[in-house]
């Protein structure tokens, strides 16, 4: 497979320093913040999460540790996004319009150490939907990016809010990458043992949020919109049936064109849900084409081995090097270079 660029499609950067001003500015909204962590992951996980986060601070900063890592792993290229701690969902306009820009500029700093090897991903203020365009513009027109990363809500802003249309619009027109990554789930205190903050609560933010979309017709209305869910799209394409069986009975959830189950095929998916029966299954519902690798990289509930899980789902090999590498390539063939 040697002339296949194996492709990482979700892969973190940690961004300290915007941390510390943010911390610097806004205090209180980072206090808070943290309360809020607390209370939805509780003592025990966030106790075991800081070493670990510690623990691969050079991975997340360092863009030598960076490719020595990625050739470990057998990967030619990453896409690299903020690392989701760095949404600050409560940040007020002005502030969270500082945090995308600056955020955009890191991002696009850290690839450009190793453009021929590194993509990058940046920020909008979700929670802010008349400034989020701006920020699009700066992240792909401005500094080269290849689309940018959102959050599953943020504050009383769902994927399906009308006041997102202007967002979708210019995605799909810019063909940029909206790779859909949750951070913190509404769920709370009820997932704040066991870690199912994490095992629980990101899946089933992903399919309420990709449900938002689907059912909302957000995928009718901007056809060419590139929608990248991680973790493989949460527990939905596991479940997509019952949404169907209440598109087909229920007339409140019939506000999308066609069954949910055929917008699979109009969304792409990362290969982080850890069970091959699992990765085959997703890939029989939402197809071959729409697939990429991804690993989580370099986080603890990530794929160690990204490339050999794929390569032992027992897949056809077409399919197999489609997410290894090409459908990424395609997913990057319409956007709007800066």
């Amino acid at each position: 497979m040697s002339d296949l660029t194996i492709t990482d499609v979700h892969a973190h950067i940690l961004l300290p320093g915007l941390h510390a001003e943010v911390e610097r500015r806004a205090p209180d909204g980072v206090r808070d913040a943290a309360a809020l962590e607390l209370k939805r992951n509780g003592g025990e996980s966030l106790a075991v999460s800081g070493p670990m986060v510690g623990a691969r601070v050079p991975k997340l900063t360092d863009v030598g540790v960076r490719l020595a890592a990625m050739d470990a792993q057998g990967i030619d290229r990453q896409w690299v996004s903020a690392s989701p701690n760095h949404f600050y969902p409560w940040a007020p306009e002005g502030l969270a319009v500082w945090i995308a820009s600056e955020a955009n500029r890191l991002v696009a700093d850290h690839v450009a150490q190793a453009p021929d090897r590194l993509t990058g991903l940046g920020l909008v203020p979700l929670q802010h939907p008349s400034r989020m365009l701006e920020s699009l513009d700066d992240a792909v027109l401005g500094r080269g990016l290849a689309g940018v990363e959102i959050s599953s809500f943020a504050g009383d802003v769902e994927l399906s809010d009308e006041r997102l249309e202007p967002f979708w619009a210019r995605a799909a027109e810019l063909g940029a990458v909206v790779f859909l990554h949750p951070f913190g789930c509404s769920l709370d205190e009820r997932l704040d043992r066991f870690y199912l903050s994490n095992t629980v609560g990101q899946p089933a933010e992903n399919a309420v949020a990709l449900s938002h979309v689907i059912f909302s017709g957000v995928l009718d209305r901007h056809s060419g919109l590139k929608i990248l869910a991680a973790h493989g799209g949460g527990y939905l394409p596991f479940a997509i049936g019952r949404s169907d069986r209440a598109w087909r009975v229920r007339p409140e959830a019939q506000r999308c064109e066609h069954e949910p189950s055929s917008y699979l095929r109009r969304l792409w998916f990362d290969t982080v849900v850890h069970d091959p029966a699992g990765l085959r299954h997703l890939v029989e519902v939402a197809g071959g084409s729409r697939v990429l690798l991804g690993s989580d990289f370099p986080f603890d509930m990530g794929l160690d081995d990204p490339v050999t899980e794929i390569r032992s789902a027992g897949l056809p090999e077409e399919i197999t090097r489609r997410i290894l590498g090409v459908n990424a390539e395609a997913l990057l063939e319409t956007l709007v270079k800066a």
